[in-house]
């Protein structure tokens, strides 16, 4: 599947975006890395740039605005999960030991969202869709392809995920130690344990956003030719070849160049 024409389903990832200190400069970064068309939005919007790839929504990129006394935001790609009713979602994950990190507020007509961390640390978006239900072009070359939850808990964060927003987890048979989020029996996201081995012990539970690639190894190079660093060089796996990268402005991201293009 490469264009989504319909909403998503309860607790499968929609939407990521970028919180950045140089809105343009991430931009330009990212028209260049992956051929998107992007200009900062009005200021009724703070700024938010709707990103598409040829013509069609894929990620957001917004300024990084601290809130009162407190500091910017991290430079960080955010995950959000599609929900069919934020304010319940809110109440569910309060009970089942997440952390609010923001109310639960309207973005014009376009849906309600709000931010919150899972009983592991890891951070993630709520989206109810009204006007805007995410991305519509998803596992092609340029565009979001997948979203994996890192945790060194892997059973709090599935007890979690399933019991505030109804997302099954189940092993992978292919790929030992990783499990498949599952909505509506299809999968829709992937959790890995973090183990010290696999990642430095000052590496705190995330989501990672995957964006898929033609080549892995020419995305790389042109990453680092535009001030990018790269956190993992090119590996080849069953699914893919993946890098993960960081932007000039710190923003973590992954890339894979899939084996076979999901369906």
């Amino acid at each position: 599947m490469s264009h989504v024409d319909t909403p998503y389903a309860q607790g499968t990832p929609c939407w990521v975006d970028l919180a950045t200190p140089d809105l343009q400069a991430s931009i330009d970064f990212y028209k260049d890395l992956f051929g998107w068309s992007a200009e900062p939005g009005p200021p009724e919007t703070g700024g938010y740039a709707l990103c598409t790839l040829a013509g069609r929504p894929v990620a957001g990129i917004m300024p990084a605005m601290a809130a009162e006394d407190r500091p910017a935001p991290p430079t960080v790609w955010t995950t959000y999960i599609a929900v069919d009713d934020a304010d319940a979602t809110r109440t569910k994950i309060d009970a089942a030991g997440g952390h609010l990190l923001s109310p639960a507020m309207d973005v014009m007509d376009l849906g309600r969202m709000f931010i919150a961390t899972d009983p592991t640390g890891a951070a993630f978006g709520v989206w109810q869709s009204k006007e805007f239900f995410g991305a519509q072009t998803v596992n092609e070359p340029g565009a979001l392809c997948w979203n994996e939850l890192n945790t060194r808990d892997g059973a709090a964060a599935a007890e979690f995920y399933t019991s505030a927003l109804g997302i099954a987890v189940e092993p992978m048979e292919d790929v030992p130690g990783y499990q498949g989020l599952h909505v509506g029996g299809k999968i829709v996201g992937g959790l890995q344990t973090m183990t010290d081995e696999m990642f430095p012990a000052e590496i705190p539970a995330h989501w990672m956003t995957y964006f898929a690639v033609d080549d892995t190894d020419s995305i790389v190079d042109a990453h680092v030719k535009a001030g990018g660093n790269v956190m993992a060089a090119p590996f080849d796996t069953p699914v893919g070849r993946i890098a993960v990268l960081a932007d000039p402005q710190g923003g973590v991201f992954s890339v894979i160049e899939l084996a076979d293009t999901p369906s």
